[in-house]
């Protein structure tokens, strides 16, 4: 399979590290928006860029019929636009907020964990922290996003904020950036007689970069909006 690679920092160089090892080969690396002729070569796209630029790349792929798998986040106002466009040009997008398996895995748990405690959402204040490197641009992370939204899904909260301070109707989530650290994510719930909390470290970028190689020899030969819960049958 010919991998392009879009966004070339530490996530693109891990993610290139992998494909090799999975007997891929790299067709295209670039930080830029790549023209429709450097592309032409590429079974598959990775996206990995920034928030002001995942936009135009994922829909520069979209429209040359290059499936795209894309885990760049901060740009999620335009979601429902490019899920038109993938639509719209029968196209082949997959995204993910964090390409972990074990992540993804976190995430079902979260759900869980959230519709087995709604029935008690009064008691509990729920908690979201995440650590991550200070390169990163978004805050929160999109990870955290995710995990809150799927809490709100189940009726636990209405909303969530960003470190301030909580009410019994929203999600605290505390965003904290550090040298050389991967990301860690942990949910409380905390009530005047217990906390429950659960948490996932991850240790470097490989177990991202993994995911996102699996994501892309998934999305072959598919078309449609995916995520990392068809890719893992979960």
């Amino acid at each position: 399979m010919n991998i392009a690679i879009i966004g070339y920092g530490k996530m693109g160089k891990a993610i290139e590290k992998i494909a090799k090892i999975r007997n891929h080969k790299i067709s295209l690396c670039c930080d830029e928006t790549p023209s429709p002729f450097l592309l032409k070569n590429s079974d598959v796209a990775i996206e990995f860029s920034q928030p002001d630029s995942a936009f135009n790349n994922v829909k520069n792929c979209i429209e040359n019929n290059v499936p795209i798998v894309c885990g760049t986040t901060g740009w999620g106002k335009k979601f429902e636009l490019i899920k038109k466009i993938c639509t719209e040009k029968n196209g082949s997008f997959l995204y993910s907020s964090n390409f972990s398996i074990g992540m993804n895995i976190f995430f079902e748990i979260n759900k869980k964990l959230s519709k087995l405690l709604s029935n008690y959402s009064e008691s509990y204040e729920v908690e979201i922290e995440e650590i991550h490197h200070k390169e990163k641009i978004d805050r929160p992370s999109g990870t955290a996003i995710s995990l809150a939204e799927d809490i709100i899904n189940k009726k636990m909260k209405k909303t969530w904020i960003l470190d301030a301070k909580e009410t019994k109707d929203q999600i605290l989530i505390l965003s904290k950036r550090f040298e050389n650290v991967a990301g860690t994510h942990v949910v409380k719930y905390k009530s005047q007689i217990e906390e429950i909390k659960i948490q996932h470290e991850a240790h470097n970028r490989e177990g991202f970069a993994i995911g996102a190689v699996i994501a892309a020899e998934w999305i072959q030969n598919k078309k449609g909006f995916f995520s990392m819960k068809e890719v893992l049958g979960i």
